[in-house]
């Protein structure tokens, strides 16, 4: 059997280790990756003599996937924890302490955002529950449309847009509330009278167990254990061409003829390669969105007065240029103890690629800048290294949920071919590990039943 898999991000690799777990040592596994690396929007780089990460640097602690991922792979003494520091929002010049009982920023009554917004916004979400709700069930809008319709613009500028910054890279208005906000859209369907009531029901139940976790040598360690364990064939530099269908199965160039393929790959290049064999499948991936982004991290001196916060995230409209900063040594246990400290100034949003355009040293500019004016003390960076992620996250616009299952229904009859990445089912390291899983599964139910 010989399988190929487009694509060497995490979902890529889970599947190519999936599939060698279930086919054995015999299968012959080959994975084309079209950049000099494999590892996706995972980077890990040393700063000063230490692993820092540049792309994602945590997952979500209380899905299972990656936990059990590590445990699998030898690696589980490496899974850390944050510290349990709150972050900040700044907004009108101001750092506050991010809210409480909120779902991705949605308050679940005006004491959540108390001090963030204004009376008159607190008074509209009071009041909020003795207005009727119009919510047609099974449908989907904006985030951005429903919140500001509800609680008010300042509550989706100052609150909700700086959260979905930092997952998506977009905005309230770019991103839908059936796709990202799931238990929410539930809620409403089930009848909830306000968004008030629905936003309570949607809060997760409350647990002792970390919202978050890391890995304390950076992804790297989890990225060279999965290619280890799959022992795949991994062919950088170059980018799969042709996709069709033959008699046997499918022709995959320059790879040439193969049993099954995985596509692991973003939306726009899956949409190229199944142009030929479904061509509808190719017009629902291709109309979905990317956004950029670019990772700015500073080493400062260790006595960087840096605030007791996990990180600082910035409100829609405000005049600094970088959308968000994780204070990583606040942040992370383990990274506290190093010789210096260490910031990571994040800068992009769908629809304002500005930032992006910029050369790298007005990036170090603009991070070492914007973050003297959130801490209110100058910046003096040891050293500066700009990670640039263009076209990194896609976007779950209104009727993401409806895409993606026809997108499903339309390959369902395509044995031997399976997807997986960041555009199906979550963004997150997780859902994109699950995403490979789910792929592996699919062409080994074909291969071998």
């Amino acid at each position: 059997m010989r399988v190929a898999v487009v694509g060497g991000g995490i979902s890529g690799l889970v599947a190519a280790y999936r599939l060698r777990t279930a086919l054995g040592v015999a299968a012959d596994l080959v994975l084309v990756e079209r950049s000099e690396r494999v590892g996706g929007i995972l980077r890990t780089t040393d700063i000063e003599g230490d692993p820092v990460d540049l792309g994602a640097e945590a997952f979500v602690g209380r899905r299972p996937e990656i936990p059990e991922l590590m445990r699998e792979l030898g690696i589980s003494d490496q899974l850390v924890h944050p510290a349990g520091r709150r972050p900040l929002i700044w907004s009108e010049g101001v750092g506050h302490r991010l809210p409480e009982n909120t779902l991705m920023g949605i308050p679940a009554g005006p004491e959540a955002v108390e001090g963030l917004v204004d009376s008159e916004s607190l008074a509209r979400i009071a009041a909020e529950p003795t207005r009727a709700l119009r919510w047609e069930r099974g449908g989907d809008i904006s985030v951005g449309a429903l919140i500001a319709d509800r609680f008010g613009e300042q509550v989706v500028r100052r609150s909700v847009d700086p959260l979905l910054g930092g997952v998506y890279a977009g905005t309230a208005e770019s991103i839908g509330v059936r796709a990202a906000l799931p238990t929410l859209a539930a809620a409403l369907d089930a009848g909830a009278s306000s968004l008030t009531e629905a936003v309570w029901k949607a809060l997760p139940p409350k647990s002792d167990t970390p919202v978050f976790g890391g890995i304390r040598d950076g992804y790297r360690v989890l990225l060279d254990a999965l290619r280890a364990a799959a022992a795949v064939r991994i062919e950088t530099d170059t980018a799969a061409t042709r996709l069709t269908r033959t008699a046997e199965g499918w022709q995959l160039d320059p790879v040439g003829p193969v049993d099954a393929v995985v596509l692991a790959t973003p939306a726009p290049v899956t949409a190229d390669l199944l142009r030929e064999v479904a061509p509808r499948a190719a017009d629902i991936a291709g109309s979905i969105e990317l956004s950029s982004s670019a990772v700015v991290a500073l080493a400062l001196p260790h006595d960087a007065p840096l605030p007791d916060n996990s990180g600082i995230l910035v409100a829609t409209g405000e005049p600094l240029r970088a959308k968000a900063f994780t204070l990583s040594s606040r942040k992370w246990p383990h990274l506290a103890t190093r010789d210096v400290a260490l910031v990571r100034a994040s800068f992009g949003r769908f629809g304002d690629p500005t930032p992006l355009s910029w050369p790298d040293a007005d990036l170090i500019t603009a991070a070492t800048e914007d973050l003297s004016t959130v801490i209110d003390a100058p910046v003096h960076p040891i050293t500066a290294v700009v990670q640039r992620w263009p076209g990194g996250l896609p976007q779950y616009a209104p009727g993401h949920t409806d895409r993606i299952a026809a997108l499903r229904d339309s390959i369902a009859d395509l044995n031997g071919l399976a997807l997986a990445g960041a555009y199906l089912h979550g963004v997150g390291v997780p859902a994109c590990a699950a995403s490979g899983t789910a792929a592996a599964t699919r062409i080994t139910t074909h291969l071998i039943g």
